[in-house]
């Protein structure tokens, strides 16, 4: 046993040390409880207008994914938003992207979601997070992981409870990551959607409190939203969430529809579709200019809170662009740009809808908005020449063992990915043809299908095959 003495003044000096690091202790924890103090009353809805701190406040928002923007270009997107008078970021949380696999899940590098919100949250700028777990956006899927349909019986969006055991994994992962980030907490968060337009879907009375649950179970303690149309209005609604509309012409019935079912309460437009979205063969979608300013000036001059979707739509990377389907016989294809003719373009830069929108919401500020960044320097490159390709049919040596199967298999049930499934890409399909007669595929091809015989391309249909007539008579490779 070693012993250790201390002289007198050595004593007094350890003593020091200890008093003074239990007073930077009371401080730090007195101006931490202070800030917290501080931060209690957040986003409430309890008269005609918005608070926050206990401050009349209005929501003057935009919408940027994180997944649609490459990370080195998040700070330069939100600085615009800003500086164009916006002081609200909203963002979904794609799922699919998340949980590629069933029970993997990726947080890191591009998928940084406490980084963004983070640095939303430094930058000035409040956030409205809008976590899903479906969340449209022209996303593959509306973001659901393609692995939920390797149950042949599953029930997308409703209390079916191989589905509901999924959302609830998944929650696990990404509410324990925003929760620090509330503004209950210091952070930028003051609302939270619950689910998204489920009124235009609204198959399940059970779902949307299944989902408000969830998140409120979790530690979700700031202001519960849900998002809808006119129509969805009267079925996406949940008690003790705040409906909110979307739109982009503005329609006076609607506005006194949504007064109409919640009273003396603040309204605001989730979703002001500053442009749409493009489809394959089809032109880009423009929404003048003119005409958007002139319907977001009146939406202010009916003191209602906005969100642009979108402030900057970005690009929709590999296959995660989705279709569009509704009142259509056959789906049609979203492109790769997420453009949405909105104020920044895909590239990040501005367009006469900022400048309009920047002179409308510097009315909306006591103090004069900063400087928009200045304009980044863009290069043209060179038209790529491909000097050399490898066909189809001479990489086929290079990949796995074929599954043979009486019957096709659709990809999500493919045993790959650790039993995942296939998500995207292509898959190729062949069969025996050994007598001449009529290819219909009974609209079972909801994607795009290339037809061979032999190595020979016959056709190329997009969403529905259907009639091949014609096939010849020996036996053939499809």
């Amino acid at each position: 046993m070693v012993g250790l003495r201390l002289s007198l003044k050595q004593r007094y000096l350890v003593l020091l040390c200890f008093a003074v690091g239990a007073i930077i202790v009371h401080f730090s924890r007195n101006r931490l409880a202070a800030r917290r103090m501080s931060r209690v009353d957040g986003l409430r809805a309890n008269s005609s207008q918005f608070t926050l701190g206990g401050e009349p406040f209005r929501i003057l928002g935009g919408s940027i994914h994180y997944f649609r923007v490459p990370r080195a270009y998040w700070e330069d997107r939100l600085l615009k938003m800003k500086a164009c008078g916006l002081n609200t970021l909203t963002t979904y949380v794609p799922w699919n992207l998340h949980e590629p696999e069933r029970g993997v899940f990726d947080f890191e590098d591009q998928l940084d979601l406490e980084a963004y919100l983070r640095l939303a949250g430094r930058l000035g700028l409040w956030v409205i997070l809008r976590p899903g777990p479906y969340i449209c956006g022209e996303w593959d899927l509306g973001g659901l992981p393609s692995w939920l349909l390797r149950d042949p019986d599953m029930k997308l969006r409703t209390t079916y409870p191989s589905f509901t055991d999924a959302v609830d994994s998944f929650f696990n992962q990404v509410i324990k990551r925003v929760v620090p980030l509330q503004y209950s907490e210091g952070g930028p968060i003051i609302a939270v959607q619950v689910e998204n337009e489920y009124g235009s879907y609204a198959k399940d009375g059970e779902y949307m409190p299944f989902i408000k649950e969830a998140l409120l179970s979790r530690g979700v303690t700031e202001l519960l939203l849900t998002s809808d149309n006119k129509e969805g209005l009267q079925r996406g609604g949940v008690k003790g969430a705040l409906e909110t509309i979307n739109f982009q012409r503005l329609n006076p019935n609607d506005i006194k529809y949504l007064d109409g079912i919640q009273p003396q309460k603040p309204k605001m437009v989730m979703e002001f579709w500053s442009g749409w979205f493009d489809l394959w063969g089809e032109l880009h979608h423009v929404f003048p200019a003119e005409d958007m300013v002139a319907v977001v000036t009146e939406i202010l001059r009916l003191d209602m809170s906005i969100n642009l979707y979108m402030f900057h739509g970005g690009t929709n990377f590999g296959f995660m662009s989705g279709a569009f389907a509704v009142g259509m016989p056959a789906a049609k294809l979203m492109v790769t740009s997420y453009d949405y003719d909105a104020p920044l373009s895909e590239a990040g830069d501005y367009t006469t809808k900022y400048r309009l929108l920047r002179d409308v919401f510097s009315r909306c500020h006591a103090q004069p908005l900063p400087d928009p960044p200045s304009h980044r320097e863009t290069t043209a490159y060179q038209p790529v020449v491909i000097q050399q390709h490898l066909s189809l049919w001479d990489s086929l040596h290079f990949t796995d063992k074929p599954l043979k199967s009486e019957r096709p298999v659709n990809m999500e049930n493919l045993p790959v990915n650790n039993n995942n499934g296939q998500s995207y890409g292509y898959t190729l399909y062949e069969t025996p043809i050994t007598s001449e007669g009529t290819l219909n595929s009974k609209n079972n091809v909801r994607d795009r299908a290339l037809v061979f015989v032999g190595k020979h391309l016959l056709v190329f249909w997009i969403l529905i095959l259907k009639n091949l007539q014609s096939l010849m008579g020996r036996e053939k490779e499809l």
